[in-house]
């Protein structure tokens, strides 16, 4: 219920205040799951990218969001997956929710890069998105978020109006070819890979052939609270 009140709620107010332009909707499916694995450079692409689909979207959110109360109950109510980033038993339970959203014939987000760009350059992806795309069957999308950064770069709480954002689907990838080989750790890494290589393509980013590494505090960026805490305001008045 909360995810389409923050849809009809916010999403007139973001296309007044930004030239918001969309190219290769028309891949993503209107039935039926799929994975959008996207680029990450602002805070605020978890917002433009729910506003230009007619479906709803499931992302993971840091687990740090669901231990805070100003911001547990919002994520909660908006359905995301919480994941600790430090891996393991905890990062698996994120992917099992996420294999549920895709089994349920849904649309599941995915950053692959595991955390923000601290400069706009595309990093290496963690192998997430293929374990999730072989386990299901469920093809990928790229999408590539431009303009995002310049609307709100990483720190800033008030982000700049009137910019333009463009958000760019790529046609839907299909790794059923390596169904057969879906635990060798060389097929993960050669379908991140080439998820990666599209979004290179897409966004038109400097590839960087490393893992983003997290600032200190990037736990929870003091842009963050303030972005959500105003979502959820909207979101309780609506309601």
């Amino acid at each position: 219920m909360a995810y389409w009140v923050l849809k009809r709620t916010l999403g007139p107010v973001l296309r007044y205040f930004y030239r918001i332009r969309v190219e290769g909707l028309a891949y993503v499916p209107a039935a039926g799951a799929a994975i959008l694995a996207s680029n990450h450079v602002s805070f605020i692409d978890s917002v433009f990218l729910p506003l230009v689909l007619t479906r709803r979207i499931t992302f993971v959110a840091k687990a740090e969001y669901f231990e805070d109360p100003k911001t547990a109950w919002f994520f909660r109510a908006v359905g995301q997956i919480p994941i600790n980033r430090e891996g393991g038993s905890a990062s698996e339970g994120a992917l099992s929710a996420a294999r549920a959203v895709l089994e349920r014939g849904e649309l599941f987000g995915i950053y692959p890069e595991g955390t923000r760009s601290p400069d706009g350059r595309l990093y290496k992806g963690h192998t997430g998105v293929a374990r999730l795309a072989l386990d299901t069957g469920a093809p990928v999308i790229a999408v590539a978020m431009i303009g995002t950064r310049e609307v709100q770069p990483i720190g800033q709480v008030v982000p700049n109006a009137f910019l333009p954002v463009t958000v760019r689907f790529s046609a839907p990838m299909d790794f059923s070819r390596y169904a057969a080989h879906a635990g060798e750790p060389r097929v993960l890494r050669r379908i991140t890979d080439e998820v990666m290589f599209e979004l290179r393509e897409l966004s038109g980013q400097e590839y960087v052939d490393r893992y983003c590494k997290r600032a200190a505090d990037d736990a929870l960026s003091t842009a963050e609270p303030a972005l959500v805490a105003g979502a959820a305001a909207v979101a309780a008045a609506a309601g």
